[in-house]
């Protein structure tokens, strides 16, 4: 399946519109990566005091990518060749700087429960931790897509979103959804087949979406490794 290769519905235009101080695509922006920004921080800081710093962390994460000379701003001539390493290492380095902050205060408060170098040791789970946020952040636009295309295409290709919730986000087999919704099993089949088909469509767009130029083969081989990291 040929993927989408339009240069103005890619990540890094949004990026440099966002850059350039577009409040709707600054606001697109962080509405897509929220999630994944917030689960990481989470993980990496969970059983720490710095969890109640959690929510301005995570807007700083943003900040430092809109502020004037921001990082945002510095790769708009030089873009890294994947943009989840980009938001990874903004991340990353956002945290770093709060927790050698928590050192400090350390030296001068009572102590806190953060350990700068327990921390640093543990990078490797941790950006496991941010590869899996971003797989489920992928996967829940690729059904955003699904559910909008569905939405102009009537009542039966949404009829097939639900069928796809139902199998995964509820567990039920086909027999039993089947038996729900008055069908023959064969039917139900059939049609959950051409629901796939229509999720990894709108899933192979939000790929393209995130790192253009990639060739079918190479989309085929992201669709595989994000249903990897979701299983793992």
């Amino acid at each position: 399946m040929a993927a989408p290769q339009d240069p103005n519905t890619t990540c890094w235009r949004v990026i440099e519109q966002a850059s350039a101080g577009s409040r709707e695509d600054r606001e697109k922006f962080a509405s897509k990566y929220l999630d994944v920004v917030r689960a990481y921080l989470s993980s990496r800081w969970r059983g720490t005091d710095l969890l109640a710093d959690l929510d301005d962390a995570v807007q700083e994460v943003f900040l430092e990518c809109f502020k004037q000379g921001g990082v945002l701003e510095r790769i708009r001539e030089r873009r890294p060749a994947s943009f989840r390493a980009f938001l990874f290492g903004v991340s990353r380095n956002v945290a770093r700087r709060w927790e050698k902050d928590a050192g400090r205060e350390r030296g001068r408060h009572a102590p806190l429960d953060v350990d700068p170098e327990r921390l640093a040791a543990d990078e490797a789970t941790q950006s496991r931790v941010f590869d899996r946020a971003w797989a489920q952040t992928l996967f829940r636009q690729a059904g955003d897509l699904q559910r909008e295309r569905a939405q102009a295409a009537g009542e039966a290709a949404l009829r097939r979103v639900e069928l796809l919730e139902l199998r995964f986000r509820d567990g039920l087999p086909i027999r039993a959804i089947a038996a729900r919704w008055n069908h023959e099993p064969a039917a139900v089949h059939k049609e959950y087949a051409k629901a796939r088909e229509e999720f990894k469509s709108a899933l192979v767009e939000v790929i393209s979406f995130h790192h253009p130029g990639l060739t079918g083969a190479e989309i085929e081989a992201k669709c595989v490794d994000l249903v990897t990291l979701l299983q793992g």
